[in-house]
């Protein structure tokens, strides 16, 4: 099931269809929005619902304050002890939050939080069971005032559930980032709706999000106004990596694509034999090392099944290229840096196969070759699959780079998925923009992330070697037939997959000896949505 990730523009259209089509209205949507929290929350922790406790609930100006007070009132109708507190004058609410306001208001005080220079008693932090932060949603524009919420409130409440609404108040729901200059509430649990949001998944804001639950509030299967909404990768569908989906007579190698992996002179061969072997072990039918003749002893030394053959020069490559059973090509682990590899891959880019472009990974020193060379940006195509880091990146779009890194100091921020867009955009090649929020954008408007976060987390890596391994996955799946941006996803996939299954330890050659393991639970149909 292909999990959609709206921008919060398009988050909204999504309600404002829903309302204007009369199949539910505002006060609906708060309704759900409020029952889907103590849902959540009950569920993170279970003895919540057994008994009343006591919770404080701060609430902000717009809708996301309206969905606070809502979850107030259900806690005081289940018995709860609730304080609340409100940014901002009751009257100046939208009215469906200010309709929800005010039947809280018959139930108990609206307390005012400093410095709001509002009239009534100021909230005090104290001991309770349960801190709901409702103040900013997704519409935040402008930094959080540190002033808001003064010394880390919520810690202040005695070791209380954290609770984000939608978001935690001073994130950008759109990029993760924080904005400049203010304040985020750190959440233990944040509970969004019909869908995770960018800032969700991308930069700090799994680490200010505790733990997500997206829940859903009657939205069914509305989808955002935008032709591509980006999406959430999942793990590529078991026909697109089963050998077994070949017909009779059709099973032998040749079927199943023929890579080349182009690798470094002596002494810089591994970086190619890592990416080589995932290519392999990903499903490609043969692989294929080349090498300058003076690395092939050493790197003879190290294959098996991986086969060999010399490559002294761009001509060479050409001259290999005329071979149609050839599937794709992997330039740039520790490949070099001279006028010989320049000469390569502008034939790798240069290179056809039934009169379209070959399917071409770009990574590491092909990815600096390309930086500050019009002549070869200008090869790029459609089936070209840029994969850089973060430092890659500046060197290849640095402008994009740049305006990436200025402090966000306003909402929607800048995000890496906007980076990403903007160089597929320009380049007119697949990019996958990698981190632990990997990005994949390509030309055609098609974009996804993939957060090593949450209950994918991947710390383990944060190794040498492991973005070789990654470039030589994307590899073998193009020489499979899959279409570039869906090999970079799925790439991204299994990489974080067969890290999740590996576990500590791991190093950058542990890597394929785990996909085999990955495969077979999803050939058999057990992987996690």
């Amino acid at each position: 099931m292909m999990i959609e990730v709206p921008s919060c523009a398009e988050m909204r259209a999504i309600e404002a269809a829903a309302i204007a089509s009369g199949r539910v209205t505002g006060a609906e949507l708060m309704e759900r929005a409020g029952r889907a929290v103590l849902a959540a929350m009950f569920e993170a922790r279970p003895a919540l619902a057994t008994t009343p406790h006591r919770a404080a609930i701060l609430c902000g100006p717009g809708n996301n304050g309206g969905d606070g007070f809502v979850v107030a009132r259900l806690l005081r109708e289940a018995g709860w002890q609730v304080e609340v507190a409100l940014w901002g004058d009751p009257d100046a609410l939208p009215p469906d939050a200010r309709a929800a306001c005010a039947r809280w208001a018959a139930m108990g005080p609206i307390l005012r939080l400093p410095p709001d220079p509002g009239a009534g008693p100021v909230w005090r932090p104290g001991a309770c069971e349960v801190a709901v932060d409702a103040l900013f949603g997704i519409g935040l524009r402008r930094p959080l005032s540190p002033a808001l919420v003064p010394g880390g409130a919520f810690r202040a409440c005695g070791g209380a559930l954290r609770v984000a609404v939608d978001v935690p108040s001073g994130l950008c729901a759109d990029s993760g980032r924080v904005l400049a200059g203010g304040a985020v509430i750190d959440a233990d649990l944040t509970v969004t709706f019909h869908a995770p949001k960018p800032g969700h998944l991308l930069a700090d804001g799994p680490a200010h999000c505790g733990r997500l639950s997206v829940r859903p509030i009657g939205l069914g299967g509305a989808r955002a106004v935008a032709a591509e909404c980006t999406r959430i990768v999942g793990p590529p569908a078991a026909e697109a990596i089963s050998k077994a989906r070949r017909g009779p007579g059709e099973a032998h190698k040749f079927t199943h694509g023929h890579a080349l992996v182009l690798g470094g002179g002596p002494g810089r061969g591994g970086a190619a034999r890592l990416a080589a072997r995932a290519a392999l072990r990903v499903g490609a039918g043969l692989v294929t090392l080349l090498c300058p003749p003076e690395a092939l002893a050493e790197n003879a030394a190290r294959l098996d099944a991986v086969m060999l053959r010399p490559l002294p020069d761009a001509q060479a490559l050409h001259d290999m290229l005329a071979d149609r059973r050839i599937g794709a090509l992997c330039l740039g682990p520790a490949l070099g840096l001279g006028a010989r590899e320049a000469g390569i891959l502008a034939a790798a880019l240069d290179a056809r196969a039934d009169g379209a472009p070959l399917p071409v990974v770009i990574d590491a020193d092909a990815l600096t070759l390309l930086a500050g060379r019009p002549d070869l940006c200008a090869r790029l195509h459609p089936r070209a699959v840029l994969s850089p880091h973060g430092g890659e990146f500046a060197r290849l779009c640095p402008d994009i780079a740049r305006a990436l890194a200025e402090p966000a100091r306003t909402g929607p921020a800048m995000s890496r998925l906007d980076a990403a867009r903007r160089a597929a955009g320009r380049l007119g090649a697949v990019v996958l923009l990698k981190g632990p929020d990997s990005v994949i954008a390509a030309p055609d408007g098609r974009s996804a992330i993939h957060a090593a976060a949450y209950d994918r987390a991947a710390p383990w890596l944060a190794t040498a070697g492991a973005g070789d391994v990654l470039a030589g996955l994307i590899c073998g799946l193009l020489a499979r037939g899959l279409d570039p941006f869906e090999a970079a996803c799925a790439a991204a996939w299994l990489h974080v997959e067969a890290a999740r299954l590996f576990g500590p330890g791991l190093i950058a050659e542990d890597l394929p000896d785990a996909l085999p393991g990955v495969l077979g639970t999803l050939i058999a149909g057990g992987a996690a949505p």
